[in-house]
């Protein structure tokens, strides 16, 4: 029996040359992801002169705030629409996190009647959808939430792909004997959901949160189909917005004297990767918080001892 488990050992051992082999790929792979956003980052504090004499450079040949001075003067439009991205990401991933861990849970009970038409329910978004008009007909016409904040949050508030994460999740780690002593106990489904399944599902909660506030977070679509009061308008909107109207004044030869003495003082590469850094940034310093949690979550169930 010992032989056996040493030989099993030495099987699961990685060599080290193998070991090395693999933290040199990983590191490659992570300055490939990093060199990016440090290079958009020094094309946001360059000089507009030098970005049209010398191109984008990787070290700036001189340096400017100008961009960052741009989005300054626009602070108050731009606060506005920052609290307004934070209240739909916090409130959007919480709904979200509810729909998809109850719905997760519920499929994941092999006695559950209805659990193979839910399954088909579940897959079938998965591959097909009704497409743009359809969920435009459905947010506007039907619901007819134009013009609120639901239209923000209800549209994106329920993922196929995070509740499959759940009901595997839910099956592989939630055993149906506590499932049953806790009906023998007296408790019903709501309660066993709540104080039993959820406080032990931390990583796959991390999980979904994480999917569901980057996808809440960077969303600029739902608010540009949806939202024409500029008190309800997003982050990711707005500075979408503003870059379009750069590129509008850019390319518009035509303008009166003020426009164009406007398109000369104002930056326009710098100022677009500007927008790009105060989009990333905020989501970006979240992950480590829930790196380890997130990690787990993905991986559970993969894995059956």
């Amino acid at each position: 029996m010992a032989k056996k488990e040493e030989s099993g050992q030495s099987l699961n051992q990685i060599k080290t040359s193998t070991n090395i082999v693999f933290n040199v790929i990983f590191f490659i792979l992570a300055v490939m992801c990093v060199i990016p956003l440090l290079f958009v980052f020094s094309i946001s504090i360059t000089d507009e002169t030098a970005l049209r004499t010398n191109g984008y450079q990787f070290i700036p040949s001189k340096f400017s705030s100008s961009a960052y001075q741009f989005l300054w003067n626009e602070r108050i439009m731009i606060l506005r629409a920052a609290f307004m991205s934070v209240l739909v990401t916090v409130v959007g991933t919480i709904i979200a996190i509810a729909l998809d861990t109850s719905m997760g849970y519920v499929v994941s009970r092999r006695n559950f009647k209805l659990k193979r038409l839910y399954t088909w329910l579940i897959f079938i978004p998965m591959v097909f959808n009704g497409g743009m008009l359809a969920s435009y007909v459905v947010v506007n016409n039907i619901l007819g939430l134009s013009n609120t904040i639901w239209a923000l949050i209800l549209p994106l508030a329920c993922s196929s792909f995070s509740v499959t994460i759940c009901r595997t999740f839910f099956r592989t780690t939630v055993p149906d004997s506590i499932i049953e002593s806790a009906k023998i106990d007296g408790a019903g489904q709501f309660r066993i959901w709540t104080q039993i399944v959820m406080p032990i599902s931390k990583p796959v909660i991390a999980t979904i949160g994480m999917f569901a506030a980057f996808g809440y977070w960077n969303d600029w679509f739902q608010a540009s189909l949806y939202i024409q009061d500029k008190n309800l308008q997003t982050l990711q909107s707005l500075l979408n917005n503003i870059q379009k109207n750069i590129e509008y004044i850019a390319n518009n030869p035509y303008g009166g004297l003020s426009l164009q003495q406007y398109k000369l003082a104002m930056p326009t590469e710098s100022v677009r990767m500007a927008i790009a850094i105060v989009i990333i940034l905020p989501i970006a310093c979240t992950y480590p918080f829930f790196q380890k949690y997130f990690i787990s979550g993905l991986t559970i169930g993969s894995v059956k001892e």
